[in-house]
């Protein structure tokens, strides 16, 4: 899969979550794809939410693995 796609499918994971996010005040944005880590930022209510990392984790993760099998971490760079 060339970076292109790979950012393609990315993007494609992160607007399916980003509905989820934004019904609680928060979104989220892709900032880079480095060496098959994923660095986004959390935005809004996601900044203070006691639950972001669980999110991060358990839903974008996710996501983004089912879209992009490569991708082997996501970080939040908040």
């Amino acid at each position: 899969m060339t970076s292109e796609e790979t950012r393609s499918n990315v993007e494609k994971a992160l607007e399916e979550i980003r509905p989820f996010l934004q019904s609680d005040g928060g979104d989220i944005t892709l900032i880079s794809i480095e060496d098959n880590t994923v660095k986004v930022r959390m935005e809004g209510n996601c900044i203070g939410c006691s639950v972001n990392q669980m999110t991060l984790k358990s839903g974008v993760e996710m996501t983004i693995k089912k879209y992009a099998p490569q991708i082997e971490e996501v970080i939040n760079i908040s």
